[in-house]
């Protein structure tokens, strides 16, 4: 069933429970205005942007993009930044589209969907294999996805499901939307803005298609033996029981995504024999920041143990020791709380069963920094460690702690 008349619930309320679901301290897009400047005439703004959004009079204005890192090379992943009311809009949007597709997802899939997370994918993740006892599994890199997306295809999809014209109508502004890239301003044929509100709904309602339910209705009752995926938003890997099978996969699946406009990385995705017998070590591969290896659990059973990524793990610890560097000079309270609310922030993704080694090594690096830039407020700042011991214990950070444990269920999954 196709919807029609959906922008008929967007009204003056369901803007304003957009605006609270907003992020308030992100960064300005092209026209530079903060959350709180829209703030200080909330009404009359958001009585104009319906009346805009709803007569077709509404221009999607152009994504500011910046570049950020990517994994521990030079390689940098571009984002886009919308501007603040365009957050609304499309936050708006995304909550009318969301209950529709909601309906239709599978369960492979986890990114950027309400009651879902990352520990999710990777539980299901381990559990599935697990019950296999190993076996093959394709992790698969899609080729610069967000930038990549084909409007053609998004468009036909969407309009299987949904034909509101005010809604569709809008969306099609947000993908011809430019992009402007310092003082250059571009616009694109394809993709959609990494970072836009909109982004990750459209991403995965288009894998959906081109992905999810190929793998579930066309995949899967072809292959021998057991096989699975699990998704979240672009990043996934699929599990095998059958070497076969997972070949066959590996082959098929870059005409697949061909179809649709996207490529998958050759140098990324590759077919990992992930299986804890034999004499040769078994491959280990990376998923959601984690890299996944045979290893044994507390009783000598071989058991999946996860750790983080060494990528991810450098890249934190480089933000510690630039943040640290940038606020060594400010007062050591504020110092304080900063610190430990990064730390916290780590391990509540991080914080996973089976990774506490290298949370501790992650504390350890980042109390060597704040004690090395501490030391470099001034010339007579203190350097030794028996200074530092007795200045820990005024401002203590916390002990790693495992956040997401999943010993219970993973006795019964073991038994």
């Amino acid at each position: 069933m196709a919807f029609t008349s959906l922008s008929q619930h967007i009204d003056i309320a369901w803007l304003q429970e957009a605006y609270r679901r907003t992020r308030k301290d992100g960064a300005t897009g092209v026209d530079r205005q903060t959350a709180q400047e829209y703030a200080a005439n909330l009404g009359k703004n958001l009585g104009s942007l319906l009346d805009r959004a709803k007569s077709g009079a509404y221009r999607a204005p152009p994504v500011r993009r910046v570049h950020i890192p990517k994994g521990s090379g030079r390689e940098t992943r571009p984002i886009g930044i919308p501007t603040f009311e365009d957050k609304v809009l499309q936050r708006a949007v995304a909550m009318a589209l969301e209950p529709v597709y909601e309906q239709d997802f599978l369960d492979c899939s986890y990114g950027f969907r309400p009651g879902r997370s990352a520990h999710q994918a990777l539980e299901v993740f381990w559990r599935r294999m697990m019950t296999m006892g190993g076996g093959w599994v394709v992790e698969v890199d899609i080729r610069k996805f967000f930038d990549t997306l084909d409007h053609r295809h998004l468009r036909e999809i969407l309009g299987r499901r949904v034909r509101d014209g005010v809604l569709l109508r809008l969306i099609g502004k947000w993908l011809n939307a430019g992009v402007l890239e310092g003082v250059e301003l571009s616009y694109p044929e394809a993709g959609t803005p990494q970072g836009g509100v909109i982004s990750p709904l459209l991403a995965n309602i288009y894998l959906h298609e081109v992905l999810d339910t190929w793998f579930e209705r066309e995949v899967r009752p072809r292959m021998r033996g057991q096989a699975f995926l699990v998704r979240y938003a672009d990043d996934l890997v699929m599990g095998f029981a059958s070497e076969q099978d997972a070949r066959r996969v590996l082959d098929v699946l870059p005409k697949r995504f061909a179809r649709f406009g996207l490529a998958v990385h050759p140098d990324k995705t590759r077919l990992v024999a992930f299986r804890p017998q034999g004499a040769r070590k078994p491959d280990t591969f990376d998923f959601l920041g984690f890299t996944h290896y045979w290893g044994r659990s507390r009783r000598g059973r071989p058991a999946i143990v996860r750790k983080t990524a060494s990528d991810r793990f450098s890249r934190a610890l480089k933000r510690i020791h630039l943040w640290c560097r940038r606020a060594r000079h400010w007062p050591i309270a504020e110092q304080h709380a900063a610190l430990v609310l990064k730390l916290r922030g780590h391990d509540a993704y991080y914080g996973i069963t089976g990774n506490r080694y290298a949370l501790v090594s992650f504390h350890q690096e980042a109390t060597r920094a704040w004690k090395k830039w501490l030391g470099r407020r001034s010339w007579h700042a203190p350097k030794s460690w028996a200074w530092f011991a007795l200045f820990l214990k005024r401002h203590p950070l916390p002990l790693a702690r495992v956040v997401h444990s999943a010993v219970g269920s993973r006795r019964e999954a073991l038994a």
